[in-house]
């Protein structure tokens, strides 16, 4: 068995947080699975937290600090940790940016939205103004930030496989002006042939479709289970019980096919981008 590889505690706030559980853990004798005995989680979710890949929920602080007689440490530092990763995102958002640089693999549905890993700055800003709109500016700022941060996993070579799927709607109903959109179909385009990722688009001639209620993003790790993460207007939630991932993950299998093909899906797009960009010369 390869030796174990020990958390850089200097590495962040999160880091540190897992290494100081990892400490008293094996300083009481435990492991993993005794730790989480009688808690709601699993052995997994409990190793990447001591990885620093995972928040702690205040549910387990409190159980770890019960059986660790921590004296509440872990419950008082769970959201300071939290919020260490926040980085501009909404304090529910805060694991996903990592778990996507993680990830092996990365498919998502956007079906009301273009996904943010694939958003331009103009097109964030529009989406925000429109949706929530009484955001202070300075908040809208972090966020786009941070999103343009997320989207630097496109130049690592050892970026995830992404497969996206969008519905129709999302690139014909819009709001914003026709330049930015073009733009935006644009940047999509010039993604997706760059990384030799897939996006496929469910026409609007599919009204009814697997997934139809909500966004869904799976994703896969070379050293842990997959998981699903999904998002409302004011909450997300990682999803790891196996049984309902599979489920995700069939559903997601049957949209692909309800879906058009790469190739007609990016024709799609691009015709849609030359209808916008004719529009914005018309406007000019």
């Amino acid at each position: 068995m390869p030796p174990r590889k020990d958390t850089d505690a200097s590495a962040s706030v999160s880091c540190f947080y897992g290494a100081e559980l990892r400490f008293h853990r094996e300083a009481a004798g435990l492991t993993l699975e005794q730790l989480v005995e009688g808690s709601y989680r699993g052995i997994s979710f409990l190793s990447q937290i001591e990885r620093g890949e995972r928040r702690m929920p205040e549910d387990l602080a409190r159980h770890v600090d019960k059986v660790l007689r921590t004296d509440g440490f872990f419950e008082r530092r769970c959201e300071d940790a939290a919020k260490a990763r926040q980085a501009g995102h909404p304090l529910y958002f805060v694991e996903v940016p990592e778990l996507e640089n993680r990830a092996e693999t990365l498919e998502e549905w956007g079906p009301f939205s273009i996904p943010g890993l694939l958003q331009t700055e103009p097109y964030m800003r529009g989406q925000m103004r429109y949706s929530v709109p009484l955001t202070p500016l300075r908040t809208v700022d972090e966020r786009v930030r941070a999103r343009i941060a997320r989207a630097e996993l496109w130049n690592r070579e050892d970026r995830p496989t992404y497969w996206g799927i969008l519905r129709e709607s999302v690139i014909r109903k819009t709001p914003l002006p026709a330049a930015v959109m073009a733009d935006q179909l644009e940047h999509i385009l010039d993604v997706i042939r760059f990384s030799r990722s897939v996006l496929q688009v469910v026409p609007e001639t599919a009204p009814w479709h697997p997934l139809m209620h909500g966004m869904v993003k799976v994703m896969t790790f070379s050293d842990a289970p997959p998981l699903v993460w999904t998002e409302t207007d004011f909450d997300g939630r990682i999803v790891d019980y196996p049984a309902t991932v599979k489920e995700y993950r069939r559903r997601y299998d049957l949209l692909r096919a309800v879906a058009l093909p790469p190739e007609a899906s990016l024709d799609l797009i691009e015709e849609v981008a030359r209808t916008y960009k004719d529009d914005a010369q018309q406007g000019d």
